[in-house]
């Protein structure tokens, strides 16, 4: 038995003990993902199910069974709520931590896992980090409804706070996506902007501002290195570094980049 199906099988447990009260189910399902000490080996599950007979590198089979499984127990727990007649009073929330990765011989152009995005796992591009939010909540959540309202998961614990009608911690960079789920973009406050670092591959930090996205590499060596510009809204797949064109947007930008964060003495950048 793995560690997906240990997850899985507890979840279902919680919810036949928790069905009366209130409750919150975190399941931080772990696949699909690598076994990074395996090399390129590292995409391991018990069978490949479906995908044995396929003329597809191993890994890559190893993949689809990961996220078949993961569909499957993603159901069963949907199944759950349902035969216990509560399926209507919960509010299902369902994402991703990054974008798909390159490891244990994972590769995402194969299933074109990235879509039209630039990047992957571990990068500050889109493809790295842009991911997508599901959100079903039967009589207040539009069923089918969409929104491009931009979010992080910082967002997450003011929203739960909204949702559960308790008061949200102070000091947060968070800002509930409540009104957004519910229909109501009149109400939804906006960030100003959203801040990303990555301190593994030389150190990295990028902005995003409306559409405007800045991106810096091997800040470790150049922490006022040059700042890669893009706009998100003509340029999806951050091809056309428009830097040069918008000094005074890469100037914000890179002031942001020295404010936005709090040091840490785990997490430093150059001159902590």
């Amino acid at each position: 038995m793995t560690f997906h199906d240990l997850f899985a099988a507890d979840a279902l447990e919680f919810l036949d003990r928790n069905k009366e009260p209130p409750f919150f189910l975190y399941l931080p399902f772990t696949i699909p993902h690598a076994n990074n000490e395996a090399g390129n080996k590292g995409m391991e599950v018990p069978e490949l199910g479906p995908y044995a007979g396929k003329d597809w590198p191993e890994p890559q089979k190893a993949h689809a069974a990961m996220i078949t499984g993961f569909d499957r127990d993603i159901g069963r727990i949907m199944a759950k709520l349902k035969q216990l007649g509560i399926d209507d009073d919960t509010c299902v929330l369902f994402s991703s931590d990054n974008g798909p990765h390159k490891e244990g011989g994972a590769d995402p152009a194969f299933f074109k896992s990235s879509g039209p995005l630039r990047g992957y796992k571990r990068s500050l591009y889109e493809g790295g980090i842009r991911v997508p939010t599901i959100a079903r909540w039967p009589g207040k959540i539009k069923q089918g409804s969409e929104s491009g309202h931009i979010s992080a998961f910082w967002d997450f614990l003011p929203t739960c706070c909204d949702i559960a009608g308790v008061e949200t911690p102070e000091d947060l960079d968070g800002i509930s996506m409540l009104p957004t789920l519910l229909g109501k973009p009149e109400k939804q406050k906006k960030h100003k902007y959203l801040y990303w670092e990555f301190h593994e591959q030389g150190k990295r930090q990028a902005v995003r501002i409306g559409n405007w996205k800045g991106i810096r590499q091997n800040v470790a060596k150049e922490p006022d290195g040059p700042i890669e510009l893009y706009n998100l809204k003509d340029d999806i797949g951050e091809k056309n570094n428009i830097a040069k064109d918008n000094p005074k947007i890469v100037e914000k930008i890179a002031k942001i980049m020295k404010s936005a964060r709090t040091p840490s003495q785990h997490w430093k950048m150059p001159g902590e």
